[in-house]
């Protein structure tokens, strides 16, 4: 039986040689090729800096730290506006950094955050000044309404920081996700538009916040260098007016509290050469995606189909049953497995549907309408750049066959 996979990782014979390049420098640790990626991935998505991290969750959990840091002291703000329709590192890094988070309703045809749902939150407030930040998430490459999200910020005098974990490359009004606020959070996970197993990154426009994030992520050290230039005599705090005193170590020497999120030479030389190639990866994921949205469109009666567009891209192929399905969710992807097609459901609301979130689950019953009913009815499989024609002619003979 054929096999059609959500996700799939085929290593090039550039990348091969890359990762062989790297181990000739007898480094692995963070070096020149972790350098090389964050100046071309920052170049690529058209802001300042990226510093990478060891995951898109620490991505997250290093941007809402250097934002706590980065308040005003007299600042009381704790709370934090996103989407409840997310994997759910998004409301981690929230928790796990000490904020609280808030959720607004998403959009259905795009799985986005609504910017309606949050203007709502804050009029009805009693204390609109306990919010901090908006957190929307591009979910599955779906970019947010960035332009009326930041009008509404503005208007609050609240942060953004976007998670742009699974939209590598997607366009919002000609300019791409990531570049569209104070802070964006990326993943390079093995299911991703680029991926290298583990790895993630934050960018910024802002040099105060990448000082910041440079030195959470090692353990919070008072370095804050992006090349570390020491052993030329170069130190800002071994000479000159930052100097300490003669028998202090600045990476020994830490004024914040951060984390050990570093990465490694051979995930961000591996993430290098795929950057070169993912334009054409994109389009490959949109054509996938085109194919199966005419070939299925007589199903959009029982099925909704997947927004397309030029401008996504597309993390997987998204099916929400409507209605008039004569098929559970469950049973539909059951049907599809047990024909070599592997499924996985949407994320789960995550106050509705999250265990771990369940103290939240009776104040917002009923008022997630959107998010609930996507999260129970819709499922993704596979619009990957390694599908061959006969893969996608073999998911639409299996749909027409169970859907009739």
């Amino acid at each position: 039986m054929r096999r059609i996979t959500v996700g799939d990782f085929k290593i090039t014979e550039k990348e091969k040689k890359r990762v062989l390049e790297v181990l000739g420098t007898n480094r692995i640790s963070e070096g020149k090729f972790v350098r090389e990626f964050e100046d071309k991935f920052a170049e690529y998505i058209g802001v300042k800096d990226a510093v990478l991290v060891n995951s898109g969750t620490s991505a997250l959990i290093a941007a809402m730290t250097a934002i706590s840091y980065n308040k005003d002291k007299n600042n009381k703000a704790k709370k934090v506006i996103t989407t409840p329709l997310s994997f759910i590192a998004t409301v981690n890094a929230i928790v796990l950094s000490g904020f609280e988070p808030v959720f607004a309703d998403v959009e259905e045809r795009t799985f986005s955050i609504d910017p309606n749902s949050i203007e709502d939150l804050l009029k009805t407030s009693n204390n609109p000044e306990e919010f901090l930040l908006i957190l929307p998430v591009h979910l599955l490459g779906y970019p947010c309404r960035m332009a009326e999200i930041n009008e509404i910020a503005e208007r609050y005098n609240l942060l953004v920081l976007e998670d742009a974990s699974q939209a590598h490359g997607s366009l919002y009004h000609n300019k791409k996700v990531g570049s569209l606020s104070l802070l964006s959070t990326f993943s390079f996970y093995v299911a991703h538009n680029i991926q290298v197993g583990e790895m993630g990154a934050v960018l910024t426009d802002s040099n105060k916040m990448s000082k910041i994030l440079r030195k959470i992520k090692v353990h919070g050290r008072i370095c804050d260098c992006k090349i570390c230039r020491r052993n030329e005599g170069l130190c800002p705090y071994l000479t000159g007016d930052k100097r300490l005193d003669n028998d202090t170590d600045p990476r020994f020497t830490h004024d914040l509290i951060g984390y050990n999120f570093k990465t490694t030479e051979i995930q961000a030389a591996l993430a290098t050469v795929q950057l070169e190639d993912i334009e054409s990866n994109l389009q490959k994921r949109r054509e996938n995606v085109k194919f199966l949205n005419e070939q299925l469109n007589n199903y959009q009666d029982i099925i909704s189909l997947p927004l397309y567009s030029e401008n996504i891209s597309y993390l997987a192929y998204p099916i929400v049953l409507k209605p008039k399905c004569k098929f559970s969710r469950r049973e539909l992807r059951l049907k599809l497995e047990n024909n070599g097609i592997e499924t996985r459901p949407l994320f789960g609301c995550i106050p509705l549907h999250q265990p771990a979130y369940e103290k939240y689950k009776d104040f917002y019953k009923n008022k997630l309408p959107h998010a609930d009913y996507l999260a129970q009815n819709g499922f993704y499989i596979g619009c990957h750049q390694y599908l061959t024609e006969e893969d996608l002619d073999y998911i639409v003979k299996v749909f027409k066959l169970i859907l009739g």
